[in-house]
């Protein structure tokens, strides 16, 4: 892959505790082709500052278009930059960025469209909270329903997609609690969704979107999105 463009997106907000220590852990990877793409999301804290002080390549979005804005933000430059991969990962201090080579190495060998680093296909590292681990097996379950593939970690944000799925994510990617929805599409259009095991950390930075009060409006908003997936045969063009 060394002569492949790999994008890697980071959608900022609020995250400055996280920053530079991301950066560092990043550049040490093996594949000096990947370039990081800041995409930051107005954020209140001094992100920006610290990202253009240290010249990081940084798209400074002109309102805040959460989440799901800012993650297809990165997927339209990669696909205006002309990007074979995408890699996405999270702000959070989750994931470990040691696990993108194999993930990549998946992708290519493999002829698989999107890989997700999975905690519980070996169940070791930090298996999430008890009320987060209901959602997620609620999702593993209806995912396995409508589309007859388990995904054992369906709400996982380390990702890495080939070319196709990044054109398809930059057209339309869902504006909030996303990665149900994606794989959902995904598989009903018939493309080639995959799993590898990694070890994720404890929440280091930041505070879950997730709280217990929007658990009940993620689970039904995120069932009908899927279940729209599933009817239009994954928003088939």
């Amino acid at each position: 892959m060394s002569n492949i463009k790999i994008s890697l997106i980071f959608a900022c907000y609020n995250v400055s505790q996280y920053l530079q220590e991301l950066y560092q852990l990043l550049i040490t990877q093996p594949y000096q082709n990947i370039e990081i793409i800041f995409v930051e999301d107005c954020s209140t804290d001094n992100t920006l500052e610290i990202c253009q002080d240290n010249c990081f390549n940084v798209i400074d979005l002109p309102i805040n278009l959460g989440i799901g804005g800012a993650v297809q933000t990165g997927y339209l430059y990669a696909v205006q930059n002309n990007y074979q991969y995408a890699v996405q990962i999270d702000g959070d201090g989750q994931h470990n960025p040691e696990y993108i080579r194999s993930m990549l190495q998946r992708i290519k060998e493999d002829q698989v469209d999107m890989v997700i680093g999975s905690r519980f296909i070996e169940n070791q590292g930090f298996q999430s909270s008890f009320i987060r681990r209901i959602g997620i097996t609620f999702f593993e379950k209806f995912i396995k329903v409508l589309t007859g593939k388990k995904i054992t970690d369906p709400t996982s944000g380390l990702r890495v997609v080939n070319r196709s799925v990044i054109e398809r994510f930059a057209k339309y990617y869902p504006s909030d609690y996303p990665e149900p929805e994606t794989i959902v599409s995904l598989l009903e259009a018939g493309f080639k969704v995959e799993e590898l095991p990694v070890l994720m950390n404890e929440r280091e930075y930041g505070t879950s979107s997730i709280t217990l009060t929007k658990s009940v409006y993620y689970m039904i908003k995120v069932s009908i999105a899927m279940l729209l997936a599933k009817i239009s045969g994954g928003y088939r063009e």
